[in-house]
């Protein structure tokens, strides 16, 4: 079984993430979510994305490399939407890593200073309609990694939704996030 680190969207840790967090735990796999920003939840992704922009992005990365640096270093970063800026950097940089789920965000590898690991395998899913996804630029960086890392894989769900795998919020795709599930716990199962 994976030991996996869940970082949160721009919402916060809502009840949506937990609930996913627990589907991955129910499975039998150990889970550890962090709460980015410090008990925080907000109604709108602009309000959350304006905490950040208060904050710093390189706040959000530092509570992200804060909560992995008591766990070992064998881990699974998953990130939801901003989520993936810690979830892959510290897949990319951290020694140890087993793997990386990438979900509705991926940034250019180069962004994190190097190529990504050859021995971590990745997964990114998004919607090919997201625009946030789909038209900022995501959907290119997930398809250059994909044609140079040795194991990865990238998930495109029909559609124009961002956040639908939270199901506490309205953007929710219950069909697209019961696929991004199951291809979730099926990388989880082959980690070793």
């Amino acid at each position: 079984m994976a030991e996996v680190l869940v970082f949160h969207h721009g919402h916060g840790l809502t009840a949506g993430v937990r609930e996913f967090a627990e589907q991955l735990q129910q499975a039998g796999h150990t889970v550890h979510v962090s709460d980015l920003f410090e008990r925080r939840v907000f109604d709108s992704l602009e309000e959350g994305m304006r905490y950040v922009e208060d904050i710093g992005v390189g706040t959000v990365i530092a509570r992200a490399t804060a909560a992995a640096e008591g766990l070992p270093a064998e881990l699974v970063y998953l990130g939801f939407s901003l989520g993936v800026l810690p979830a892959q950097k510290l897949a990319q940089t951290r020694p140890g890593a087993k793997g990386a789920l990438l979900l509705e965000a991926c940034v250019p590898v180069a962004e994190f200073g190097s190529a990504w690991p050859h021995d971590v395998p990745v997964q990114v899913h998004g919607m090919d309609a997201d625009p946030f996804f789909a038209r900022e630029g995501d959907v290119d960086a997930a398809r250059t990694l994909v044609e140079t890392a040795a194991d990865a894989a990238l998930f495109l769900y029909p559609g124009d939704r961002h956040l639908f795998t939270d199901s506490s919020l309205p953007s929710y795709d219950e069909q697209a996030a019961a696929q991004v599930s199951h291809r979730v716990l099926d990388f989880l199962d082959l980690i070793k």
